[in-house]
């Protein structure tokens, strides 16, 4: 498989993730905000380096950008080698994004409340992630049969 065609599967998953998540942030306040975690990374970063982001909507924006792209590498890497592995390497890939997600925040100094406030919110961050990961093996499965 093309590395074009892993991005193109990564990127489905990616948007798959965000389309759920946007989605369901706006159906209940017990989902997962990984928004706001992402917002806190970038914040924390850009301070680092002395600048900020004033604006929510940019500072959205920024996010959801940095999101899609860095879940489209991560998730291409699905499509990466023998399709004899490609489900377990996709359950693989969703499960450690999403349990990562859950404990890696607050080692890194950020506010993992938002993907971490009730059981429920983790349960649901780590499917977050495998449901991208799922997303991205279909579609690398259905490129290969369309091959």
């Amino acid at each position: 498989m093309s590395k074009i065609t892993n991005l193109i599967a990564g990127l489905a998953g990616a948007a798959a993730l965000n389309i759920l998540h946007e989605t369901l942030k706006k159906q209940s306040s017990n989902v997962p905000r990984v928004d706001l975690l992402g917002e806190d990374a970038i914040q924390r970063t850009l301070r680092y380096f002395g600048g900020h982001i004033d604006d929510k909507e940019t500072l959205y924006n920024a996010t959801l950008a940095g999101d899609l792209v860095g879940n489209t590498l991560y998730y291409s890497l699905i499509g990466a080698g023998s399709a004899k592995y490609l489900w377990p390497k996709a359950i693989f890939v969703g499960l450690s994004a999403g349990i990562g997600a859950v404990k890696l925040p607050k080692p890194m100094g950020l506010d993992d409340t938002p993907v971490t406030k009730t059981d429920e919110v983790k349960i649901l961050t780590v499917g977050y992630y495998l449901f991208g990961a799922l997303v991205t093996a279909a579609v690398v499965n259905l490129i290969n049969k369309k091959a």
